[in-house]
């Protein structure tokens, strides 16, 4: 059996200006734009390996492998890959040929950029539209994909699991289908798809269809979301405000606070606010527009005291709207706003904007910073939220040098220590878009072409 191997690795990525509610749900059209910082994948990032080639049917449907799974988005965003192609999208020269006895597939270090004899129609054209996730019959054989998804942090699933992290800006349609695995990001699948049958052009339209402002994560460093105007959503794409070396300087830091599943899931709350928050309403159309013509000035001109202020009035509104809706949505607890009154007490103590906090939709924070800001933060954070247990392990991904607290600070800004409240704090900074791993021993298929079991 010849099977051909593209593993990739997708990033996550975190809004500074916020979406928040759908105008069209089927095609996930956004009522506002949106902008936000892709997170580096060194620190935080997943991987996706679709396997071309022919193998046996395996329980294995969108990344999960209960057979009792079904995701809704990504079927939908593979079935756009290839049942719904768009100007722009065409097949490069990277299959090799489909043959009815086997399979000439191309080697598993990744396709080749050119020089391949062109094969036939995707699986998705070939056979009416009906995706990627179906099964191709070809003679005997059966061709299917399997797409495994295993994050940084060992859990085999569809998308970073941190504990109640990052669940609103990739999206959890799937979360009441699937009770294994409840946030779904398509960007791996859609990355890696691409790159195996050789699709070439927009790819943040078809990410998009999977799983709202996931289509981000598509793009590395600063990235905005278009709300776009036209009905059928080919203009609702994620385009590229800066780089990842745009601004060397900016630090992220994510302090965990909980694991607890959300009451209220992202889906079901935008759709709730979108019904009855008048506030959300102003928002999209008035406030949002101005923000995000201030904010890619800001990052532009690497203004930090500007794009920090803005960012932490933008997740005060997008929690402000959660309140407006009817009933209200509780994103936020106790820890989180004893995080935000820490960060205004710091920034205070400065006497400018050092730090600033945004909060999707979960209590968890995500604080942006410079460089030379972080040792003392991180150390401002230590004393505030004592670690419990892990006090070796409390501070992970980019190394953080120790800080010594003068006595002034410690008095204007560490207020009585709540120990364990945060469970810890990840280091990390902008990074790029999907990346594509070479080394065989990276990849999340084995030589069978079936997913290998991970830790």
């Amino acid at each position: 059996m010849s099977v051909a191997t593209v593993t990739c690795t997708a990033p996550v990525n975190i809004a500074v200006i916020k979406y928040w509610g759908k105008r069209d749900n089927d095609l996930i059209l956004p009522i506002n734009s949106s902008l936000s910082v892709t997170l580096h994948q060194d620190q935080v990032g997943m991987g996706s390996g679709p396997g071309s080639g022919l193998s046996a049917p395996h329980p294995m449907q969108g990344g999960c492998e209960s057979p009792d799974c079904t995701d809704p988005h990504l079927p939908a965003a593979q079935d756009h890959h290839h049942g719904h192609r768009q100007p722009g999208l065409h097949r490069g020269p990277a299959m090799a040929e489909w043959g009815g006895g086997g399979c000439g597939a191309p080697p598993a270090a990744g396709l080749p950029a050119g020089g391949a004899a062109p094969g036939p129609k995707a699986p998705g054209q070939q056979h009416g539209g009906h995706g990627l996730a179906q099964p191709l019959l070809q003679g005997p054989h059966r061709h299917q994909e399997q797409l495994p998804h295993r994050s940084r942090f060992g859990i085999l699933c569809c998308r970073l699991r941190l504990p109640g992290w990052v669940s609103r800006d990739t999206g959890d349609t799937a979360s009441q289908a699937c009770p294994h695995h409840p946030d779904p990001i398509p960007v791996p699948a859609v990355s890696t798809l691409a790159r195996l049958y050789g699709v070439e052009g927009e790819l943040s339209e078809v990410a998009r269809r999977g799983s709202g402002s996931a289509c981000r994560s598509m793009l590395g460093g600063f990235v905005q979301w278009q709300r776009g105007e036209r009905p059928d959503g080919r203009d609702s794409i994620a385009q590229q405000v800066a780089p990842e070396t745009h601004w060397p300087e900016l630090r992220v830091l994510v302090l965990v606070v909980s694991g607890e599943k959300k009451q209220v899931g992202s889906t079901a709350g935008m759709q709730t606010s979108v019904d009855t928050s008048p506030l959300l309403k102003h928002r999209a159309e008035v406030v949002v527009p101005e923000r995000l013509a201030l904010m890619v000035q800001h990052i532009r001109e690497r203004d930090f005291e500007g794009f920090g202020q803005l960012t932490m009035q933008d997740s005060n509104q997008f929690h402000a709207t959660c309140l407006d809706t009817f009933p209200p949505i509780f994103y936020l607890n106790d820890i989180s706003r004893h995080i935000i009154a820490l960060a205004h007490r710091f920034n205070a103590h400065h006497g400018c904007t050092k730090v600033a906090y945004t909060f999707d939709a979960g209590p968890n924070a995500v604080i942006f910073l410079l460089a030379d800001t972080v040792a003392e933060f991180v150390e401002v954070v230590r004393r505030s939220f004592p670690p419990a247990t892990n006090g070796d392990q409390f501070v992970r991904g980019l190394p953080v040098s120790s800080a010594s607290l003068p006595e002034e600070l410690l008095t204007a800004v560490v207020a009585e220590p709540v120990p364990g409240a945060v469970q810890y704090i990840l280091h990390t900074k902008p990074g790029p878009g999907p990346q594509f791993l070479d080394d065989p021993s990276q990849h999340l298929l084995g030589a069978d072409g079936l997913p290998r079991r991970t830790a």
